[in-house]
């Protein structure tokens, strides 16, 4: 009887090794694709690094934006990439050059997942067209995103391309729609991006050289969008939107750190200084750019008399749940500031924990607090690197700013 047990054994190490070479996690560029709206496929190129090590990570890759993702392990045979910075990860299935698998959300209680496929290799974000449109894209373009209601929202597109790739962001009052990347096709442009939190795609079909109808695609619906080419465009005056109530100057807020510590403006550390208030999220992509730029640029300038203050609204009214978060948040980007806790996410926890608001809409919201502890200015939103020149004209607004009431 052991004769024939043999050949059984040697087929199933076989079998086995076999099965662990298709599980190996290859180096080198990937393509990926989400599962968005209607069925379609929001592709994204990642770089997978020290693969056969404890030390693998990918980096998610949209444009000029390279976001790392560390701590990629093996769960059995399944492989697990974290996306910390947002509360999710992807997990997935090796077959050889290919990952069939699942994007998903931890903070969404059983959530179902996003349908996520990648196969090594494939270097080209989207397959290019045989023939390409003659339309340029380059420049800014009005563009009004028409809600089922009909309503519609003006936002601005900047846009640029070379080679036959275009790349650019859509600007809102709100903030930026990313690093997009994307290509010609006959009759416009395709566009997409994944940074960690949520997969976009556009595609822009042009009716004429200055104009364009188009679709934009996330996993929670479409959304028709309209262009208009214009050089002029630009969004409302983030300075006009939100304010303080009538009869209020200053902030009253009194909200704990992530020590556990309450702190509000009356402490001796912002008396008679400048002071820079953020509401933000740690799942809020635009606040992680304005971090991005406030965290070197209050070591940089915090001797002169400055100070900055976050406040966070997490998506759980959690203490615990929410310092884990943003203590990832200040290591990742070495923010020496204090970070409150205000709370859930939500218009009503922020009017609980800054009453004195009117009109917030977006996160980040940024206040600007002269000496005297009196709001001065209130910014609506943030648009970051990938919106180029509007990017350094708030840089240099925002320097100017800060200089007058320095200089007060």
């Amino acid at each position: 009887m052991l004769r024939f047990k043999w050949p059984i054994y040697l087929l199933s190490v076989v079998f086995v090794l076999s099965c662990q070479k298709q599980q190996a996690l290859q180096n080198g560029i990937w393509k990926g694709e989400l599962t968005v709206a209607e069925n379609k496929k929001a592709p994204f190129l990642f770089e997978v690094s020290n693969a056969d090590s404890d030390a693998a990570s990918v980096i998610l890759m949209n444009g000029e934006e390279r976001v790392k993702l560390d701590s990629v392990y093996f769960q059995s045979d399944t492989l697990v990439i974290p996306i910390a910075a947002y509360d999710a990860y992807i997990k997935g299935i090796i077959s050889g050059d290919v990952i069939e698998g699942m994007f998903i959300k931890n903070y969404i209680e059983n959530d179902p997942g996003v349908p996520f496929h990648a196969t090594f290799g494939v270097k080209e974000r989207f397959e290019l067209a045989e023939t390409s449109s003659n339309t340029p894209i380059d420049g800014k373009w009005d563009v009004l995103f028409v809600s089922e209601k009909g309503d519609t929202a003006r936002n601005v597109g900047v846009f640029k391309s070379e080679n036959n790739v275009v790349t650019g962001s859509v600007l809102t009052n709100s903030g930026d729609l990313r690093f997009l990347e994307g290509v010609y096709t006959e009759s416009g442009v395709d566009l997409s991006a994944f940074g960690g939190l949520s997969p976009y795609l556009i595609e822009i079909r042009f009716t004429d050289d200055s104009t364009f109808n188009g679709k934009f695609y996330t996993t929670r619906g479409v959304t028709e969008i309209i262009g208009t080419k214009n050089d002029y465009a630009e969004l409302a005056d983030p300075y006009s939107l939100a304010k303080l109530k009538p009869g209020y100057s200053s902030l009253g807020f009194n909200l704990p750190n992530l020590e556990g510590q309450n702190i509000s403006l009356k402490d001796e550390r912002y008396q008679g200084k400048v002071v820079v208030i953020s509401i933000l999220g740690s799942w809020c992509p635009n606040c992680l750019d304005e971090m991005e730029f406030l965290a070197p640029w209050y070591d940089e300038n915090k001797k002169r008399g400055v100070e900055i203050i976050g406040i966070a609204f997490e998506r759980k009214n959690d203490f615990d749940y929410a310092k884990t978060a943003l203590t990832r948040l200040k290591n990742r980007y070495g923010a020496n500031y204090d970070i409150l806790f205000g709370g859930e996410v939500g218009r009503e926890s922020v009017a609980n924990a800054l009453p004195e608001v009117e009109n917030f809409s977006s996160y980040p919201t940024t206040l600007f607090i002269d000496k005297k502890g009196e709001v001065r200015k209130i910014h609506t939103g943030f648009n970051g690197p990938a919106t180029g020149l509007f990017y350094e004209e708030f840089m240099k607004d925002f320097n100017s700013l800060i200089d007058s009431l320095l200089s007060e």
